[in-house]
């Protein structure tokens, strides 16, 4: 694809415009400077506030109705330029460009499944509430909690965006986006075709910058009702801190240290493959990675032999290459980052089954061979920290009781999967586990019906399903004498 030298990187009250913050975006395969997007600071913050707060009040009185068209119209949009935005998603992120696609359809599902039920709730509106006294009548109003906040990372971009902003306008909210600042030509093109739909001017407002140019003041402004952050703990424990200033609500999804139970009873080749796509999909880039991989001792000898075979089987390549299994690591930041926690793996004794380096035909781009050790240490960071790169640890286990502690004893909490032929077995694990999603026997499908979110420090609140929408209104009664 071509792209322009710069490009815009504010949408504020519709319209667009150039900050004073100069993005560079490289291209991850080659290593090369793809454009330069000029986004905003604290001044373009203030700009979209504004807008956002003055466009609240006719865009909080629409109808679920009047928003569920609009939503579906950006759908609409979004299918019609699924070849485009696919496109834009590997050239800037890396992913391959069928890992891109299902990005693309996940975004059109989103806005459907939002829009029906903005389309649900006129319905819902002013509903009775029972009383034990018939002294008194109350009703109860779903509302828009008002101006919010939306900051969302490199490793989904449209994705992450579309399951906060759909359920957000969809409650009646005005929303200030802040794309991540490494991934922000998709975004970019989705907020372009937002902007054909029709919303009133400053419902949707775009500014691309830093963390400390655009998120730090998002988060401390007290015109925004809510923050609705998606990255890293340290980041997100900032994010809470500066929020807190300003008593708003928060929503956070944050990191993960997920575990793949491979149980006595398990069909090993789908197994394999589970562990692979849970580990090595987005190269790894994902807060859902079950990058720990607990087998029954019976299991573990073919199974790792097996999961060598596979994963170095797996084709790292250009995202454009039709036969690609992994593409590239979204920065040279990122790809120091990994390797860095592989070599601090080795020094503390884990075992290189496979993987750990660059791709031998791979000269140039931050590729990195699916990665495998056994023998990890279980205080070390290789076993308890998020590495967000394609690097799996496999450990024994003899009990099933042994299983779920060792799946358990993490500070995060977001997903699981087990693989066992005997379901009712599984069903019974996949309750003893700490997690806000577990995977039985299936790949990690995410449905916009489901709630996203997890225990302990992955989360704080749900998204997706209508516990997403919830996050966005506020719950108000109104009683009065009869």
């Amino acid at each position: 694809m071509n792209f322009p030298t710069t490009q815009d990187g504010l949408y504020i009250n519709g319209q667009w415009s150039s900050g004073d913050q100069h993005l560079r975006v490289i291209n991850p395969v080659t290593e090369a400077l793809l454009t330069t997007v000029n986004g905003g600071e604290e001044r373009a913050v203030d700009q979209a506030l504004n807008a956002a707060t003055q466009a609240l009040v006719q865009w909080s009185n629409t109808t679920g109705a009047e928003r569920g068209a609009l939503l579906r119209r950006i759908a609409a949009g979004v299918r019609a330029a699924r070849e485009r935005l696919m496109h834009l998603q590997s050239s800037n992120n890396g992913k391959p460009l069928f890992e891109a696609a299902i990005d693309v359809d996940d975004v059109v599902a989103t806005f459907e499944y939002y829009a029906e039920l903005a389309e649900g709730l006129d319905a819902r509106q002013d509903s009775p509430l029972a009383l034990p006294s018939d002294d008194f009548r109350a009703r109860l109003r779903r509302e828009p909690c008002g101006v919010v906040g939306l900051i969302v990372p490199w490793n989904f971009p449209m994705v992450t965006t579309a399951w906060k902003l759909a359920p957000a306008l969809a409650a009646g909210c005005c929303v200030v986006l802040k794309p991540s600042e490494v991934t922000p030509l998709p975004e970019l093109e989705l907020a372009s075709i937002i902007a054909e739909c029709g919303l009133p001017h400053g419902v949707f407002n775009l500014i691309c910058g830093t963390g400390l140019a655009v998120g730090a003041p998002l988060a401390t402004d007290p015109r925004v009702a809510k923050i609705s952050f998606t990255g890293s703990n340290a980041v997100g424990v900032q994010v809470m801190q500066r929020a807190a200033e300003t008593v708003k609500g928060v929503s956070l999804e944050l990191g993960g240290k997920s575990s793949l139970l491979v149980l006595a009873d398990a069909d090993l080749e789908l197994a394999v493959e589970l562990a692979c796509g849970g580990g090595f999909f987005n190269a790894g880039q994902m807060c859902s990675a079950t990058s720990r991989v607990l087998v029954a001792d019976e299991l573990a000898d073919e199974f790792l032999q097996r999961l060598k075979t596979r994963a170095e089987a797996i084709r790292v390549a250009d995202p454009f290459d039709p036969d690609v299994e992994m593409g590239a690591l979204v920065n040279q930041a990122q790809y120091q980052r990994v390797l860095g926690h592989i070599d601090r793996g080795l020094s503390a004794g884990a075992t290189l089954v496979c993987g750990g380096q660059r791709p031998a035909h791979l000269p140039r781009g931050y590729f990195l061979q699916p990665t495998v050790f056994t023998d990890v240490p279980v205080d070390s960071e290789l076993w308890c920290e998020e590495i967000f790169g394609p690097v799996l640890c496999v450990r024994r286990f003899t009990s099933l009781e042994q299983a779920i502690a060792l799946a358990n004893d993490s500070r995060f909490g977001l997903v699981a999967s087990v693989v066992n032929r005997d379901t009712e077995v599984a069903e019974q694990v996949a309750n003893a586990l700490q997690a806000g999603l577990v995977w039985i026997n299936a790949p990690q499908v995410i449905f916009p019906q489901a709630a996203w979110g997890g225990y302990k420090q992955s989360s704080m609140g749900r998204e997706l399903g209508p516990w997403g929408l919830a996050a966005f209104q506020e719950i108000k009664h109104v009683v009065r004498a009869v």
